[in-house]
């Protein structure tokens, strides 16, 4: 018997369990897999550090720093190096450096003069009134136009969540920039002001937040938190039943031992848990099973410097849809970060699939591999072949908040309000970041603390 029952070892169940721990609640967390982590793979190879799941997080919040210093592992936080300050978009086959700031807006190449005209005139725009049924596509086209989507909108939405912006909800996916407009009436106007507000609540927006990992890869924090939670943790442990006795949960695992708590929270995949709920009022499977995760390869890739004709002074480049490449956009990781790559070589880590194109295990070969590395090392000017490649799949990546996300979002608000005790949480709810699951972990923690008494 314990306090809370814990399903799933990543970043969001070991964080939940961290701040739960600290208040001295019994907890136990039960994973499937062998290892913990989930979907934070950090490898060493060759004395090249890459990172096969996320590769990098904003600070958004002070937990993150906090966490890590609970951990003694604070000194291993290392942040984005300047360089990485320049983003780029492929347009026609140019990386073209993302403007940040107005002077550098009005001189790009990126978009034309009509489109800068109409993204100053912006804060003129009235608000819409659809809400959840309106994409992040039609959100940008009423606001900004059509340019800035296909050139900064279109690439990032792929780039960051794997999405389609036409199926995207701006209000479930982006709810800050619906906020935006919603409360300021322009987004333009809301950024300035909305600045403030961030400073008051000691956050920091997204397009401020410093970008951060570890020294050995995002996973030594979930290897820092498994390693504190050794004790009340259970591996290869898959659960085959969620059920409720009187005020009690009862937890099964596949080997056939059940355990009892007074709570649970479910940390693991939406298509994961529908088949797991036994209690009474279970709700329909349709709702867990909406939830699109879309496939994506991540590429990793490492040169000798000297093969690189280009210089190599930003974060990555992003592809717009409309050019056609086979794949999303790449990351420059030895540049962003100290030590991804030994002296005199290069590392970058390229994204393949997500919503625009259904990738599946058996269709990944080695020919297909080669035509992206191709592409890629014509866009970057490289002469030479990779000294490392290495892939990883991931069959069902990211979830999409697309323009049906709310109603089941209603569904999970419902179980949780009308089966006491019992949490859903994960990339699913909240936001699919790195930061946004520290962050939420948070908040969850404190609703099982409430729950508890």
């Amino acid at each position: 018997m314990v306090d809370v029952i814990i399903i799933g070892a990543g970043i969001s169940g070991l964080s939940t369990a961290h701040w739960l721990r600290e208040k001295g609640v019994k907890i136990k967390i039960i994973e499937a897999a062998s290892q913990p982590g989930g979907s934070v793979k950090s490898i060493l190879k060759n004395s090249f550090i890459f990172d096969m799941g996320p590769n990098s997080a904003l600070e958004t919040t002070p937990l993150v720093r906090e966490m890590a210093e609970n951990l003694d592992i604070g000194s291993e936080m290392i942040y984005a190096s300047e360089h990485a300050k320049n983003r780029y978009i492929l347009k026609q086959g140019r990386l073209i450096s993302l403007p940040t700031n107005p002077v550098s807006f009005l001189k790009t190449d990126l978009f034309s003069w009509p489109a800068k005209l109409r993204l100053l005139r912006e804060p003129l725009v009235s608000a819409g009134n659809l809400g959840y049924e309106e994409s992040i596509a039609d959100f940008v086209r009423r606001r900004l136009g059509k340019e800035f989507l296909d050139y900064a909108i279109d690439p990032f939405v792929s780039g960051v969540t794997a999405g389609d912006p036409e199926k995207l909800s701006v209000k479930s996916a982006f709810p800050k920039l619906y906020d935006l407009e919603e409360k300021y009436g322009s987004i333009l106007m809301g950024a300035v002001k909305g600045a403030k507000e961030r400073k008051k609540r000691v956050e920091a927006s997204k397009q401020s937040a410093q970008l951060f990992n570890f020294k050995g890869g995002l996973q030594q924090l979930t290897d820092a938190l498994a390693s504190q939670l050794n004790q009340v943790s259970q591996y290869q442990a898959p659960v085959v039943e969620i059920d409720q006795q009187q005020k009690n949960y009862q937890v099964k695992i596949a080997d056939g031992e059940t355990l009892t708590g007074r709570a649970v929270l479910s940390t693991i995949p939406a298509f994961q848990l529908s088949d797991l709920i036994k209690f009474e009022g279970k709700p329909e499977k349709k709702h867990f099973a909406a939830i699109n995760y879309p496939s994506v390869l991540v590429l990793y890739l490492g040169y000798h410097l000297k093969d690189i004709g280009r210089s190599l002074d930003g974060f990555g480049f992003l592809i717009p849809s409309h050019e056609r490449k086979k794949f999303l956009g790449a990351i420059w990781s030895s540049t962003i970060f100290p030590n991804r790559a030994p002296k005199d070589y290069a590392s970058f880590t390229l994204f393949v699939g997500g919503a625009r194109k259904d990738l599946k295990r058996e269709s990944i070969g080695q020919n297909m591999i080669q035509e992206i590395v191709d592409e890629f090392q014509q866009i970057m000017d490289i002469d030479g072949q990779p000294v490392l490649q290495e892939s990883k799949f991931w069959s069902k990546a990211i979830p999409q908040y697309n323009l049906d996300h709310h109603l089941h979002e209603n569904v999970f608000a419902d179980i949780e309000k009308y089966n006491q005790g019992f949490f859903i949480s994960g990339n699913y709810r909240g936001g699919i970041s790195f930061g946004d699951c520290i962050k939420n972990s948070k908040i969850n923690a404190d609703r099982i603390l409430t729950f508890l008494g």
